[in-house]
């Protein structure tokens, strides 16, 4: 049997970037359930992708007749396009495989064992005073990833690098750079130690990439989602965040990963603003990430029982009660 339903997660504090702000996380979650064993998985419906709770929730119920006849994640990946919808159920698919079968999903995907994951945390977009004081909060963490999209950039990377000198940074522009402006800060980003700038400008306008010897190396997020947009990103990015909502799923994600290694692309793993539940799955894509960029649930209020447990910027492998 197949269910889905609709959950808010509160956030610690508001969670802006470029585009807009939230207070909340909207997650959609999928139970497939046999009797015996229960497996489930968490999505976050993206706006950006024109995605809602109700169209996630709808895709699901479409193919309620195919999963629940024993359609798999095999046939999943026909039954419905990359997104949030594809994601709950994949995930749910694999905890219940891995559940039914009694192994851990780590060990489903071929790996002998799953390693804590050192995750980025997210400086919210604001006045560079105000993000100043929230880096200087979480200095201790080994990586900060500032989200941009105004004016102040620069004078909010120095204000942070200022607040938390030892900390490795990632600038995380969400379209919103614009080429000349990239070309004109990045050798500052450079000179400040910024490890990689995410997506600076939007997805299908970033041609100008191409052949652009970037001083700080460039990470493609909303340019890339499946394997279909791979051979675009060369020559462009040098690094691709890899999201499970994006690709529709774990399945897909590992396959992109490999693929995307191939061709010489570095891995951020990364995830939208979700729970543990969300979250799990992506550490098995995060074994051996250069960047992971999975602070979900440390951004939020509370997070859900059981969870993953977390040591400051580490994330430990989830229970099986859990996920997987």
């Amino acid at each position: 049997r197949l269910s889905a339903r609709l959950e808010r997660w509160p956030l610690a504090a508001a969670f802006v970037i470029s585009r807009g702000s939230k207070s909340e996380a909207e997650v959609v979650v999928a139970e497939i359930a046999d009797g015996e064993h229960r497996g489930r998985g968490e999505a976050v419906p993206y706006a950006r992708y024109d995605e809602t709770p109700d169209g996630v929730l709808a895709q699901i119920e479409s193919v309620r007749d195919r999963i629940e006849t024993g359609a798999g994640r095999a046939e999943l990946q026909d039954l419905l396009a990359p997104g949030a919808a594809r994601n709950a159920i994949d995930c749910a698919l694999w905890d219940l495989e891995a559940k039914r079968r009694g192994v851990r999903a780590w060990a489903l995907a071929g790996l002998a064992r799953l390693d804590p994951v050192k995750t980025c945390y997210t400086i919210s977009l604001a006045a560079p005073a105000e993000m100043a004081e929230a880096a200087r909060a979480n200095a201790r963490r080994p990586i900060l990833k500032l989200k941009i999209g105004s004016a102040d950039d620069l004078a909010a990377v120095e204000a942070v690098r200022g607040a938390a000198p030892k900390a490795r940074l990632v600038v995380d522009a969400n379209e919103a750079l614009g080429f000349d402006n990239l070309r004109r800060i990045a050798p500052d980003f450079a000179k400040l130690g910024v490890l990689v700038v995410e997506q600076p400008l939007p997805a299908g306008e970033d041609a100008e990439l191409k052949g652009y010897d970037s001083p700080v190396p460039l990470c493609a997020d909303e340019s890339l989602h499946t394997r279909a947009e791979l051979a675009a990103c060369e020559g462009r990015y040098a690094m691709v965040n890899i999201k499970l909502d994006k690709a529709g799923g774990l399945t897909e994600a590992l396959v992109l990963a490999a693929e995307a290694r191939t061709k010489g692309f570095q891995i951020m793993a990364g995830s939208m603003v979700g729970t543990s539940l969300g979250v799990a799955p992506a550490l098995i894509l995060a074994q051996g990430a250069a960047v992971a960029d999975l602070d979900g649930p440390l951004l939020l209020a509370r997070d859900r029982e059981p969870r993953l447990a977390i040591s400051g910027s580490v994330l430990e492998p989830p229970a099986p009660e859990l996920w997987g």
